[in-house]
């Protein structure tokens, strides 16, 4: 009968040529009680003979009774003893022919106990109970279960320990490491298939789909943290347990052949995704790759340990290996998303002198790329050719001299660099705006929204506090700019002076009322999303046209009231009326509120617009305003 693996036991009998003359035993030889023993071994190793066991169903000495399975492992240790004896005292007597008989026996005994405690106690013997064993279960949460489960784990262990210390001691390593190796090997390469891990080729990976290829990145994160932290460590841990005690070489032997396999093809995958991205680079997937990185970096130090054996040094170069070419993609994704910001070519208008779709998705962008800054503090050094210093014009972003230049400046750096791209892209979209008060207002919207993102994400680790502030202040800086073009000439249509006729009171106020209206309709698709700058840009409109608007009609609307009054004349707006609509209405983006009139302001504000216009003309789009 043939064992389960397959294996042939009867290689290790030796038979004597010639058989000699019966030596002279040695004094302190007993042939009487090596004849016991023998005797004793055989009874119980021929009653557990594999020959005379039913071939439909295997009963297992080690599930039918402990106390013969530990009878049947003491008769085999005794046998062996007696074997090394006769070797010794009289090695061509009929006993010793008997013996090696006998052990035959038991071996292929053994062996198919070993492949069947292997097999039926494959649920205890998983990686994920292995992995554990030893720790405290007052520490996890599965309570008495788990108990049970490592209970049944750790008799497993000690059994199979048992008869490879019978095996190896009988001269059989070799085919107790087969059997070993055959089974625990189909179990981690089963692990590794259904965690959806595969063998496929770069060009495989190419013809992929994107979505099927983002998939499988997800699938192997989870993967490599499973496989390292249950089934390279748990096949480790038992194949220790097992083996306790023997040559490391053995140990080695059988780990190496059971894991190696499918530790490579699991750790090989980034290097065919990264590839592939690395050519078509596309910023949205620099994340992936990202999490991929920090998940071999993570795991490292664990693979390291596992794989520390000389023959599995494989596995630990192709996890650097892959996170090489993680870092060139990567790299490559950075460079493209710059490229993408400086030739964005959209002609597209934000209506009201909004937030631009190119601001916010950038900034997105931005912000969740910082929170990846400690690992790109590795990539970025190790990839750049020169340091990042030479990027920035002078003074934009200092490093505080106490700072000094180590490699987290070069991360701030190109973080401070890649919003300075941005910035001024969003500069140059400003030009789109005939208006010149509304270039401002876009700027200040804008700038408003990358300072905040800064401030309110990883990226305030990056750029330092000063750097917001001074950008918070250009915001301001912008809103004044705006403020000054589209209403200070309202203001100034309110003057001081109390030397004024009732009649040029009456047409200054219906000049006022007339530009007020215009002003408001002009203004009204205006927009500031940010509530903090919508309040404050509002208070500053009021504080600079309330005071001087109040005080001309305190001064002169009874006045222009008398004049008007022979045709039916009224003044239009009080300074409640101005104030409600400065403070409510202002910058709600809802379009036209007042009735549209004709006004004088709107012709010689139009030729401040044109002047600005044409000094811009002479300007180039380079990032002037930041």
């Amino acid at each position: 009968m043939r064992t389960k693996t397959g294996f042939s036991f009867f290689s290790k009998i030796t038979y004597p040529k010639k058989k000699p003359s019966p030596p002279i035993p040695k004094k302190g030889f007993d042939s009487s009680e090596i004849d016991l023993t023998i005797d004793n071994a055989a009874e119980i190793i021929e009653k557990w003979n594999t020959e005379y066991v039913s071939t439909t169903k295997f009963y297992s000495l080690f599930c039918e009774s402990k106390r013969e399975a530990k009878k049947f492992i003491n008769g085999v240790k005794d046998l062996q003893k007696s074997m090394d004896s006769l070797i010794k005292e009289d090695p061509n007597s009929e006993n010793l022919l008997r013996a090696q008989k006998l052990m035959q026996i038991a071996m292929k005994r053994l062996q198919s106990e070993f492949y069947q405690i292997l097999s039926m106690n494959r649920a205890h013997l998983d990686p994920e109970t292995v992995s554990t064993y030893g720790q405290s279960s007052a520490s996890r949460l599965a309570g008495d279960s788990i108990v049970e489960v490592e209970e049944v784990s750790r008799n497993s262990m000690k059994e199979l320990k048992s008869i490879a210390e019978c095996m190896i001691a009988a001269g059989y390593a070799k085919e107790c490491a087969s059997t070993y190796k055959c089974f625990r090997k189909y179990i981690v390469d089963e692990g590794i298939h259904r965690l959806g891990v595969e063998k496929v080729s770069s060009s495989k990976v190419k013809k992929m789909p994107s979505e099927v290829v983002e998939m499988k990145m997800r699938s192997w994160i989870d993967a490599v943290n499973v496989s390292t932290k249950t089934l390279f460590n748990g096949e480790k841990t038992l194949c220790d347990e097992v083996f306790e005690g023997f040559s490391v070489s053995l140990r080695e032997s059988c780990f190496r052949d059971i894991s190696k396999e499918g530790a490579l093809l699991l750790l090989g995958f980034p290097e065919s995704v990264a590839v592939r991205d690395k050519k078509n680079p596309n910023p949205k997937k620099i994340f992936t790759l990202l999490d991929m990185y920090v998940t071999i970096t993570e795991n490292l130090p664990a693979i390291e340990s596992i794989f520390s054996f000389q023959s599995v040094s494989a596995v630990r170069s192709q996890a650097l290996n892959s996170l090489n070419r993680l870092s060139e993609s990567i790299l490559s994704h950075l460079v493209e998303f710059e490229s993408e910001i400086r030739k964005d070519s959209s002609k597209t208008v934000v209506p009201g002198g909004g937030v631009h779709p190119m601001t916010t998705s950038s900034m997105d962008h931005l912000s969740r790329l910082a929170e990846y800054s400690g690992i790109l503090v590795n990539i970025i050094v190790k990839g750049s050719s020169s340091s990042a210093k030479a990027l920035l014009p002078k003074s934009y972003f200092n490093l505080s001299e106490s700072d000094g230049w180590h490699h987290g400046s070069e991360v701030r750096v190109r973080f401070a660099w890649m919003v300075l791209v941005l910035l001024c892209k969003i500069d140059g979209k400003a030009e789109m705006y005939k208006d010149f008060s509304m270039q401002y207002l876009f700027l200040a919207n804008n700038l408003q929204h990358v300072a905040s993102r800064a401030r309110s994400t990883s990226l305030k680790h990056l750029l330092g506090d000063e750097w917001i502030e001074r950008h918070f202040e250009k915001v301001g800086q912008f809103a004044r700019s705006y403020e000054r073009l589209a209403w200070e000439p309202l203001a100034s249509m309110c003057p001081k002076t109390e030397e004024m006729s009732p009649e040029e009171a009456k047409t200054q106020l219906e000049k006022f009322s007339e530009c007020f209206e215009s002003t408001c309709e002009s203004q009204s698709m205006c927009v500031v999303p940010d509530q903090t700058l919508l309040e404050e840009m509002r208070s500053s409109i009021a504080e600079k046209l309330l005071p001087v608007y109040r005080d001309f009609y305190n001064a002169h609307s009874n006045a222009a009231l008398l004049a008007g009054m022979g045709g039916g004349w009224n003044v239009r707006y009080t300074p409640e009326d101005v104030a409600k609509y400065l403070s409510s209405e202002l910058f709600s983006g809802k379009g036209v509120l007042v009735e549209e009139k004709s006004c004088v302001f709107r012709t010689s504000f139009g030729l401040v617009t044109a002047r600005n216009a044409s000094r811009r003309k002479k300007r180039s789009l380079s990032c002037r305003r930041f």
